[in-house]
């Protein structure tokens, strides 16, 4: 077993690369399928997003105050490959939907688009918000960490409990069937649907995830070939 997200990521990006590993489906009709490849790939781009515009290392709190989405599971895993650590409080990064604020107290606030055609935030940003969606395609879609994580290394503060990168995919991951397709409800809380989706990629599996607004219907899971969920 890995004992990593970067290890999970470079395994999926391996091998079958062009099997789908995430499809989302949203609010809006909205289909959008990431394969192994792709998904490795816009991780990257966003840990080099975070390292190169805002010196994120090794211990980086970051919080998501997203909803669960493609876009904030792609963030998720890339701050877990550049060695943050997933916080539900105090962060130094913090990654929202709407405009963050003031940040003259040394926290960054990312906005991030969720529209499923979005090429930048649609409304007016506070000073010093950075845009997600405008600025990730020009990193590079490959992340070679300086200082990688190891498998002892902290990478989740939630509450009261603490998780390193193993932990993470020993404990924190909802384990799945080996290689399964599993849909997986957005409308739980984003921390249930990061455990659930990162036990999917652990156990070599992949995902549909599906915004509460779209129906589980029979001709979506024999479209989707759902076998778990």
């Amino acid at each position: 077993m890995e004992s990593t997200v970067a290890s999970v990521l470079h395994r999926l990006r391996g091998g079958n690369s062009s099997a789908p590993r995430l499809t989302w489906y949203g609010p809006a009709g909205e289909r959008v399928e990431l394969s192994g490849r792709v998904l490795d790939n816009w991780a990257a781009k966003t840990s080099n997003l975070l390292v190169e515009e805002l010196d994120a290392e090794p211990g980086t709190r970051i919080r998501l105050d997203l909803p669960p989405h493609w876009k904030s599971a792609v963030i998720a895993l890339a701050g877990w490959q550049a060695g943050g650590v997933l916080v539900d409080g105090e962060a130094d990064i913090v990654f929202s939907a709407d405009r963050g604020g003031d940040s003259s107290g040394g926290t960054a606030h990312i906005v991030v688009a969720l529209g499923a055609l979005d090429v930048a935030y649609r409304g007016e940003l506070s000073d010093g918000d950075l845009d997600y969606a405008a600025l990730v395609r020009q990193f590079a879609d490959s992340f070679e960490p300086f200082d990688p994580p190891g498998a002892d290394d902290d990478a989740a503060h939630l509450g009261e409990e603490r998780f390193t990168q193993s932990e993470l995919l020993e404990s924190f991951a909802e384990k799945a069937e080996p290689g399964a397709r599993v849909l997986v409800d957005a409308g739980r809380p984003l921390r249930e649907v990061l455990a659930a989706l990162l036990g999917i990629w652990a156990a070599d599996g992949s995902a549909v995830l599906r915004h509460p607004d779209v129906e589980d219907t029979p001709r979506l899971r024999a479209t989707e070939r759902i076998s778990v969920g």
